[in-house]
């Protein structure tokens, strides 16, 4: 643990929408207390735990076919540069000796279960991401706890002993920094930013670290000149909006350690996506399939982690002269497999060509999900912009 200072909060800040406002001197509102929890390696860990014989070795939770994919990895796997989402064949190949492990979702979703009654011991203000992360507002917690740093040291002990997994946590006043804080000192650790150095913490860091910042957006604020919290820092307003629209409103905030999202319990997820854009056109079907293998990896890996399923497929198109189409198909039963979700793109892209024209952008969106609230496990989406970011 690097810090475990309680949060001691300054008066509101601004609202976001409004970037020249001041906080009302007169009835300042109380700031938040937050944590963000993140279970380490938790799909991978679980099945440690439940077979000794896994312990110590690279393990793979997903299928180990020519189209799996990994779900999740432990860390001795991800030594190797295996990571989520990553296609099977490309995770054995950098590190052979990988162990690959059908996921077992019943049990995952009783663990995240019993995880979450934890939670619910300390605040009602839970915000879960997937079945091993999530965001509690800890400003008044149920407990009587003095501090944000107790309430996080006594979740991530209580985790340990109830499950017998471990958890990272991130304390910090916005759910930005919290989620920042959480992987500082990955796996089994503790990380708090106060108020005083949040905006120090931020100007620091490369923005392809942000929570929010995908790869392709890291890539164009390169472009732009922009590498460090601090270079992001020193846009203007209008400059951020104009390269980047909405989001830019976002990254001008987050950029001075302000973020003033609430947790919200209530917030489900309608669709989970992700699209890339090539540096390259994209002018026959050969090169189409093959570029949309990972984008398709990358949703049914994060619906694997959290947990959902849903019946539509859209595929999005974006030709060189920037005019988009989608093309949709919807199945009669939520998807059960990767597989499927390959082949109704695969049907979905053969309708598309030939092309008159290069493809600049592919997307592959699932729709129509499950409500996993209903068991007690919302898929959150917690970016400011509604898809997934894919760059290769």
């Amino acid at each position: 643990m690097t810090d475990t200072a309680d949060i001691s909060l300054p008066a509101a800040a601004p609202s976001p929408e409004s970037p020249d406002a001041a906080p009302d001197a007169a009835a300042p509102a109380p700031q938040r207390k937050i944590i963000h929890i993140d279970m380490d390696a938790f799909y991978a860990s679980v099945e440690q735990r439940d077979n000794p014989e896994l312990r110590g070795r690279p393990v793979a939770v997903g299928g180990s076919r020519e189209r799996g994919v990994v779900a999740a990895a432990s860390y001795e796997a991800r030594a190797f540069g295996v990571r989520s989402a990553m296609p099977s064949v490309t995770a054995r190949r950098k590190c052979p000796a990988l162990v690959f492990v059908k996921p077992r979702f019943d049990v995952y979703k009783a663990v995240s279960r019993q995880i979450r009654d934890i939670f619910a011991d300390y605040t009602p203000l839970i915000e879960p991401l997937s079945l091993d992360e999530a965001y509690l507002d800890v400003t008044e917690n149920l407990k009587g706890l003095p501090t944000a740093t107790a309430v996080a040291e006594e979740i991530r002990t209580r985790i340990r002993e109830t499950t017998g997994l471990t958890a990272s946590a991130g304390v910090s006043y916005n759910k930005f920094l919290a989620k920042l804080a959480s992987d500082e000192n990955k796996p089994d650790g503790l990380f708090v930013i106060r108020p005083q150095a949040g905006a120090a913490f931020v100007a620091g860091l490369p923005v392809g670290k942000f929570h929010g910042i995908g790869p392709a957006t890291a890539a164009k604020m390169e472009r732009l000149g922009i590498r460090t919290g601090a270079d992001l820092r020193g846009q203007a307003l209008p400059f951020l909006r104009q390269h980047f629209g909405k989001s830019g409103t976002f990254y001008y905030w987050i950029s001075r350690g302000i973020d003033e999202r609430p947790v919200r319990p209530d917030r489900i997820r309608k669709s989970v996506g992700a699209e890339n854009t090539f540096f390259t056109d994209l002018h026959s079907l050969p090169e189409a399939e093959a570029a949309l293998q990972p984008i398709i990896g990358k949703v049914w890996s994060y619906c694997q982690k959290a947990g959902i399923r849903g019946r539509t497929v859209t595929l999005k198109v974006k030709f060189a002269d920037f005019q988009q189409i989608t093309r949709s198909r919807t199945a009669p039963a939520p998807i059960a497999g990767i597989d499927d979700i390959v082949a109704a793109v695969q049907e979905l892209l053969d309708g598309v060509f030939p092309v008159a024209k290069g493809i600049r952008l592919l997307g592959v969106t699932l729709s129509g999900l499950d409500n996993p609230q209903a068991e007690g496990e919302t898929a959150a989406d917690d970016a400011p912009a509604p898809q997934l970011r894919l760059t290769l």
